[in-house]
């Protein structure tokens, strides 16, 4: 079994073992398949791409073919523990539509997503007038499944808009490794995760629940 991305270990630690999982965009199984093996999870997922799709039933998860923009909504409330949605909301077509879905179905969501708003992609904007080519922008404008080009300060005050709270933080560097932050520093001061960091991973709850 191949040693799980950073970014991919980071979420994994967010998971409980023995619990309900579903992975929204779950890609070709690699995180579903560490958390099914090696915390007894009850895992599930939704997955777009029918190569993807094939690639985690040859693997032996429980896997279907779907859309979160359109399929989430037929799943009962509270029939997850967590739901997990990485680097995918901000290729979805509704967002907040998506997160309410998420946090409708499953007690907590962690979602990572990368960070329009970090210095490198402002610099290159502001001296090129071009979007550039990073980490978070891995594809030219015109080819890149991203449609709502979001910041994190951004993704927190949707969870705010939809009634939900963040419980625990992670930035990723330009390497994708991970560390752990208060989740009220996230877009504290000029010079904050929102400005320095490519990208984060959140957990977040519905309501005013305090944090584990």
């Amino acid at each position: 079994m191949s040693e799980l991305r950073p970014e991919l270990a980071a979420i994994a630690g967010m998971i409980r073992p023995g619990t309900r999982v579903l992975d929204v965009g779950c890609g070709d199984g690699a995180l579903l398949d560490h958390l099914v093996h090696n915390k007894g999870v009850d895992g599930r997922g939704i997955e777009i791409s029918q190569q993807n799709v094939n690639a985690c039933v040859a693997r032996g998860l429980s896997v279907v073919q779907g859309d979160a923009d359109t399929d989430l909504g037929e799943y009962p409330a509270g029939v997850f523990d967590a739901v997990i949605l990485s680097q995918t909301i901000q290729a979805t077509e509704k967002p907040a539509k998506v997160l309410k879905d998420m946090l409708r179905i499953g007690n907590r969501v962690a979602v990572s997503l990368p960070n329009f708003g970090y210095w490198k992609v402002r610099a290159s904007l502001l001296m090129h007038g071009r979007m550039p080519r990073t980490r978070t922008l891995d594809q030219t404008w015109y080819d890149t499944p991203n449609i709502h080009l979001c910041t994190l300060a951004d993704f927190i005050g949707l969870t705010q808009e939809v009634g939900a709270m963040i419980s625990e933080a992670h930035t990723l560097d330009d390497a994708g490794h991970t560390r752990r932050i208060r989740p009220g520093t996230v877009t504290g001061g000029f010079f904050g995760p929102n400005l320095m960091a490519p990208g984060a991973i959140f957990l977040i709850k519905q309501g005013s629940a305090r944090p584990d």
